[in-house]
């Protein structure tokens, strides 16, 4: 049988980070153990009721077996905007100013290649999502990282970014609240962030994956709610989070016209929309009562309350986290991210995340998903008691 060379492309994708941390987990519990994974984020409870009902409706429409339009149905975006416009006060145009996504991953993956040429800058958080630089490497584009460091609480820093780097850069990932740190952005911040992308010509994509998630009674703010921000950007909505969709795989891109038209022209040629059944559930998802959601995050705040003072008592100095369902936790001394990760997971069989799989600037830390029970979270905690390192 003849073997075919992959394209230099696909030959210098990264890693995927999470497919090794799963390798792990599943090596530990091949071995007969009980691992307790808070390494992922992936979210454990299921899509509401009033959703999933929403679809089997849908899915016995005949209409619905065809094709959808190729951009989507009109009644997804028009919902988008109602949604947009009833949670932060934002007004957009459903003709020009939203593009259905595959989820929120694919707009990421697909906006380098709509927006950069080979060689282009581009400006990415470190430490941040992995997958961002996947669109990246495809759209041939070069990296220049954005440290995000606690005493600048994991904001990136614009005055420590070289002038010619900020000349050169043409598009900025931005993702508040933030994967992996559980940190906030202020309104301040954004216009800042609006102020610098206009001053040297730069598309900010921010990724609002876990928009709805803030705690302390502080809801997270879109990007959008800066002034001009429909200027110089676009944000990026994901229903995977706020209403636990993730394997349904649909969200939205709102913002600038521009930037909407060259990912919808990059879509005409990779697909033809959505299942025309979840476009009608994700609708119902945006426009019926969001009780639902409000419950979701008294779910994690409380989760969030008990391991957080569990791992205070028992003398690991954490900070809990401002939103998202992420806690990062700086790392006791003597280890790495990753030899520590692999402490836990092979001493006590709590897996979670190295932060060096986020960046350079992750080192020090690790990522934990709140995503179990409080009882398993408890029980995680009682296991690294016993490793007696606090």
């Amino acid at each position: 049988m003849l073997q075919f060379e992959k394209s230099k492309q696909l030959q210098e994708l990264p890693k995927q980070f999470f497919a090794s941390l799963v390798a792990k987990v599943h090596a530990i519990t091949a071995l007969g153990h009980d691992v307790i994974n808070l390494g992922q984020g992936n979210p454990d409870q299921p899509t509401p009721e009033h959703i999933v009902k929403s679809l089997q409706g849908a899915a016995e429409k005949t209409i619905n077996h065809k094709y959808s339009p190729f951009r989507g149905y009109q009644y997804l975006k028009d919902s988008a905007a109602t949604f947009y416009e009833r949670e932060y006060g934002v007004k957009l145009d459903p003709n020009s100013e939203i593009a259905i996504l595959f989820g929120g991953k694919a707009g990421l993956v697909e906006l380098p290649q709509c927006l950069l040429n080979p060689g282009d800058t581009i400006l990415v958080p470190d430490p941040g999502y992995p997958d961002y630089l996947s669109g990246v490497v495809l759209a041939q584009a070069q990296i220049e990282r954005m440290p995000l460091k606690e005493e600048h609480a994991f904001l990136p820093n614009y005055e420590e970014i070289h002038r010619d780097v900020l000349d050169q850069a043409k598009m900025m990932f931005l993702n508040y609240p933030n994967n992996p740190t559980g940190a906030s952005a202020s309104e301040d911040f954004f216009n800042e962030t609006v102020s610098y992308a206009k001053e040297h010509s730069i598309c900010v994509v921010h990724d609002f994956a876990y928009g709805a998630i803030g705690f302390n009674g502080k809801k997270p703010i879109s990007f959008l709610q800066a002034e001009g921000a429909k200027d110089i950007g676009i944000e990026i909505y994901t229903l995977s989070k706020t209403y636990n969709m993730a394997g349904w795989r649909v969200g939205f891109a709102v913002g600038n016209k521009s930037v909407i038209e060259a990912l919808e022209l990059l879509q005409d040629h990779l697909y033809v929309s959505l299942f025309p059944a979840i476009q009608e559930a994700a609708a119902t998802a945006l426009l019926d009562s969001q009780a639902c959601v409000e419950e979701l995050v008294k779910v994690y705040e409380n989760r969030r309350n008990t391991f957080i003072k569990g791992l205070q008592d028992i003398g690991w100095e954490v900070k809990a986290p401002e939103a998202s369902f992420f806690a990062w936790l700086k790392i006791p001394p003597g280890f790495t991210s990753e030899s520590f990760a692999d402490h836990l997971l092979t001493h006590a069989h709590v897996a979670v995340a190295a932060g060096n799989g986020f960046g350079e600037f992750g080192e020090g830390y690790v990522r934990v998903g709140l995503l179990t029970s409080e009882e398993r979270l408890k029980e995680a905690v009682e296991r690294i008691r016993k490793l007696n390192l606090f």
